[in-house]
C-alpha cells in the first residue's frame, strides 16, 4: 500500500467477510465460491464504503487545519451521509451541496443528515461540475468568514480517498488470500481504483451504475497514482446494469435485491449494491464468472438510500405478501 498517507480513525476493522452458500447456488456456483464482505457494518453513520475512504480525505483536511467539511453529491448520496457522521464524529461543521431544490427528495439519507447537524445548501438545476464549482465558492466565503474549510471530492473519489480501499483490498487478502474475483459497485470510482492497486485488475469486476461520465478513465487514473500504471482497456467493468439512468430501479436490479434478501438476509440499495448484484448474477450467466472460481461481493452499504428511493419502496410495498386466511 502507498506510505505516507494521514489517516484518522472512522471505523471498525477488518470488516466481516461471511460465506453466502444458498446465493451461490441460486447464482450457479457451488456452496463455497461466494463469499460477502460487509463494509455495510463499518459502524460510523450507518456504514458502508465512503467510510474508508474519509478517513484519508478528512485526515488530511484535518492536518491542515480544517474546522470545516464541504462535499458534494445528490440528495440521497450515502458520501454526504458518511461526511456529516465523520464531522460530527470529530467536532467538524459539515456543508453539504446537492442540486435541486428543497422538497424534491425525503428521508433516507436526508433524515440522517439531518440528524448528524449538516448544513445543506441547495444548488438548483446543475450539473456535476457546476455543482463542484458551487462547493468551491462555499468555501471562498466560509474563508472570507474566517473558517477553515476543506472541499471533500464527490464520493470521496480521488487517489488520497481511494487509498481506503487500497487498505480495504490488503485487508481481504489477509482473511481470503485466494479471491479470484471481487465484484464492486462502480460509482465515483475510488473504490474500485483502490482495490485494482491491491487485487490487480483481473481481480476486480467493477458494475457501472451510471454515476459518472467515462468511470474507466476516472478509475485508471486514481489507481494509477497508488500502484504501477493501469489503462482502462486493461480495467473489468461491466456497463450492461446502468439502464435507463443513474437512480432509477431497473428490473434486473429489483430482481437482485430479492435474490439477495430471500437468500442470505442481506438488504442491497436500488442505485450501487442491487446493480452490483446484478451485475455478478449477469457475470455468472455469461460465464464471465464461473463456478469453482472464489468470488467476493462487496457489499458497500447503502440502506438508508433505499428507505429514500420512492420508485423502489413502492415497488415492494406494492408486492406485499398477504397470508391467506
Amino acid at each position: 500500500m502507498t506510505e505516507s498517507a494521514v489517516r484518522t480513525s472512522l471505523g471498525n476493522w477488518p470488516t466481516p467477510l461471511e460465506a453466502a452458500p444458498r446465493l451461490a447456488v441460486r447464482l450457479g456456483l457451488r456452496e463455497g465460491d461466494l463469499w460477502i464482505k460487509r463494509d455495510d457494518l463499518i459502524g460510523l453513520g450507518a456504514g458502508g464504503n465512503k467510510v474508508r475512504k474519509l478517513e484519508y480525505t478528512v485526515g488530511a483536511a484535518m492536518a491542515a487545519g480544517a474546522d470545516t467539511l464541504v462535499t458534494v453529491g445528490a440528495p440521497q448520496s450515502n458520501h454526504a451521509r458518511l461526511t456529516a457522521a465523520a464531522g460530527a464524529k470529530l467536532g467538524l461543521d459539515v456543508v453539504l451541496v446537492f442540486p435541486g431544490k428543497p422538497g424534491a427528495s425525503r428521508s433516507g439519507n436526508l433524515t440522517l443528515d439531518t440528524l448528524f447537524g449538516a448544513q445543506v445548501h441547495w444548488a438548483g438545476d446543475v450539473d456535476l461540475q457546476q455543482l463542484v464549482e458551487t462547493a468551491q465558492g462555499l468555501v471562498d466565503v466560509l474563508r472570507r468568514r474566517g473558517g477553515r474549510p476543506a472541499l471533500i471530492p464527490f464520493g470521496g473519489s480521488d487517489a488520497t480517498g481511494a487509498r481506503g480501499y487500497e487498505q480495504a483490498g490488503q485487508e481481504l487478502l489477509s482473511q481470503l488470500p485466494s479471491v479470484d474475483t471481487a465484484v464492486v459497485a462502480l460509482g465515483s470510482g475510488g473504490t474500485m481504483a483502490g482495490l485494482v492497486a491491491a487485487l490487480g485488475a483481473e481481480r476486480v469486476l467493477g458494475v457501472d451504475t451510471g454515476a459518472m461520465d467515462q468511470p474507466a478513465a476516472a478509475v485508471a487514473a486514481m489507481a494509477g497514482e497508488l500502484t504501477t500504471p493501469t489503462g482502462p482497456g486493461q480495467l473489468r467493468i461491466r456497463t450492461d446494469q446502468v439502464g435507463p439512468g443513474y437512480g432509477r430501479l431497473t428490473d434486473s436490479t429489483a430482481a437482485a435485491l430479492e435474490l439477495a434478501a430471500r437468500t442470505e438476509g442481506i438488504a442491497l440499495d436500488p442505485v450501487y449494491t442491487g446493480r452490483a448484484m446484478a451485475g455478478l448474477v449477469a457475470a455468472v450467466g455469461d460465464g464471465t464468472i464461473a463456478p469453482g472460481q472464489t468470488t467476493v461481493f462487496w457489499h458497500t452499504g447503502g440502506l438508508a438510500g433505499l428507505f429514500g428511493h420512492a420508485e423502489a419502496v413502492d415497488r415492494f410495498d406494492n408486492a406485499l405478501t398477504l397470508f391467506p386466511t
